[in-house]
């Protein structure tokens, strides 16, 4: 053991805290936020990195447009803290009877072969190192073709590459409550109370609630950033504008928590504090607190395999993918030098 990991453990006085690596894999641009949001931009802020995946290009039809949805994903993952947005290369399938003809050069999600899908999601969870894999429950929340085939492509995805999968769901009992004064208003026409009752999971299903109401500025934000569908002229856009225009905390109570299934039913944690790292990943990150609490140092160190040339308590971010290596950052200030064992 090197003196200056040494010196590092001599210190340690909180306890271990492991950083995850999760993709958030969805069907379309805005489904990131209106499903998985609020957990994105909290375990952002917790220090985890999150990787937001799409499989549609959101594009029904070729058009001027053509490309805006995928430009407006990347400044809603930027706001909810994601550290980047991918493209799966499939195009859109829209939601209806009508299952277009494939547009030149892509083909529609619907129409993809799951295992070749499957095979694109898996290398990209490799190529990350991914801890967990968010997806969709097996009704894809409201029966959305897309949707469907996002939990199965998930499903085989997280097979292939042997990594944990939780499903994003609404609880079956909620949406019909929901349902029926938005049936009234008229919010709601392509669906019928008698096909909503199936929509999303039983309450005794789901295994993880999520408290985000902490983060519904930042969700709101998020959702702000897709202008195509929010600026549309449909019901769905209509319902859009209204719930951005709602006060904050009127925002918070109707978006405020968010719902996961685990197949197997396991609970606990969403991120557990004791998932495994790979070999040639970090293994931890170390916070060293202050006398008092709330007013410690808040430096974090990641530590590599080989910290040969490094300093103690630099900060370190570990860099993925075919460049892979130790990025040095420079230290946060604090106001309490006299505690901090640097």
């Amino acid at each position: 053991m090197s003196a200056e990991v040494g010196t590092a453990l001599r210190y340690v006085r909180g306890r271990l805290a492991p950083m995850a690596t999760i993709v958030a894999f969805h069907a379309h641009p805005d489904d990131e936020v209106l499903l998985t949001g609020g957990t994105i931009a909290r375990l952002a802020a917790e220090g985890h990195r999150v990787i937001v995946v799409v499989a549609c290009d959101g594009d029904v039809k070729d058009g001027p447009e053509q490309g805006r949805r995928l430009e407006e994903l990347r400044a809603s993952a930027a706001i909810l803290g994601a550290d980047r947005a991918v493209h799966l290369g499939y195009a859109d399938s829209g939601h209806g009877p009508v299952l277009y003809e494939d547009p030149p050069g892509r083909t529609r999600f619907a129409r993809a072969d799951v295992e070749e899908a499957a095979g694109r999601l898996a290398a990209l969870l490799a190529e990350e190192h991914a801890d967990l894999l968010l997806s969709y429950d097996p009704h894809g929340g409201y029966g959305h073709r897309d949707h469907v085939r996002v939990h199965q492509v998930g499903a085989q995805a997280a097979r292939l590459a042997g990594v944990r999968v939780v499903e994003a769901t609404v609880p079956r009992e909620l949406v019909v409550r929901v349902a029926r004064p938005l049936l009234v208003l008229r919010l709601l026409t392509r669906h019928r109370l008698n096909e909503m009752r199936g929509y999303g999971m039983p309450q005794s299903v789901i295994t993880h609630r999520i408290d985000v109401r902490r983060y519904a500025g930042q969700k709101r934000a998020a959702l702000a950033a897709h202008r195509t569908p929010v600026s549309g002229r449909g019901r769905s856009a209509r319902a859009f504008r209204l719930l951005l225009r709602s006060p904050l905390p009127v925002f918070r109570a109707v978006c405020g928590t968010e719902w996961f299934a685990e197949p197997g039913g396991r609970t606990g944690e969403l991120v557990a504090r004791d998932h495994a790292a790979g070999p040639d990943r970090p293994a931890l990150v170390r916070k060293f607190p202050g006398r008092r609490r709330g007013l410690g140092c808040v430096k974090m160190v990641r530590w590599c395999p080989n910290p040969a040339g490094a300093q103690p308590w630099a900060r370190m971010r570990w860099l993925p993918g075919a460049g892979a290596g130790w990025e040095r950052r420079p230290r946060r200030s604090c106001s309490r030098r006299a505690t901090c064992p640097r």
